[in-house]
């Protein structure tokens, strides 16, 4: 089972039926990002080959991304803290290692789990947010760009090592 891709494995305990895509999404992002990144050194993490993004970046904005999604997801404003990281999302920094960008989206993708359990399927379909700008969408469809758009950015990571390597 463990060879198989997460949504092959069967439903995640705890998560309603209609939310098992977004759980699954999340943690095949996050065994994918440990995969393709657990023999990164530090100097490759803001390395920029052939203009692409580089891989603290793409750690970065997944983590900044799921974690947007979800505070629109219950209706909240982003809070400064939050507006602060998206501000430094990709910036430098040689303080930071690959290990611990990954555990910080490990993180954020536990949380993020652990609020889908809390969600009422009966209210996916129910009006919320994006930014400032309040742009109109649905519950769902904030928690699925969530996991959608964290795997878009796997795949560019994914790319991004290739070159590297």
């Amino acid at each position: 089972m463990e060879n198989l891709e997460v949504w092959m494995r069967g439903p995640i305990a705890g998560i309603p039926d209609l939310l098992q895509p977004v759980a699954h999404t999340l943690l095949q992002v996050a065994e994918d990002v440990s995969t393709y990144t657990d023999q990164l050194s530090p100097q490759q993490l803001w390395t920029r080959p052939c203009g692409n993004a580089s891989i603290g970046f793409h750690l970065q904005h997944i983590s900044g991304v799921i974690d947007r999604m979800f505070t629109y997801a219950e209706n909240k404003p982003l809070t400064d803290e939050q507006f602060d990281y998206l501000h430094r999302e990709g910036k430098e920094n040689v303080d930071i290692s690959p290990a611990s960008l990954v555990e910080n989206l490990h993180e954020q993708i536990k949380q993020s789990l652990q609020k889908l359990t809390l969600i009422d399927p009966d209210t996916l379909t129910e009006q919320r947010f994006l930014g400032r700008k309040r742009i109109p969408t649905t519950l769902i469809g904030l928690l699925f760009h969530a996991a959608e758009h964290a795997q878009r950015h796997v795949g560019q990571l994914l790319v991004t090592v290739r070159c590297l390597q």
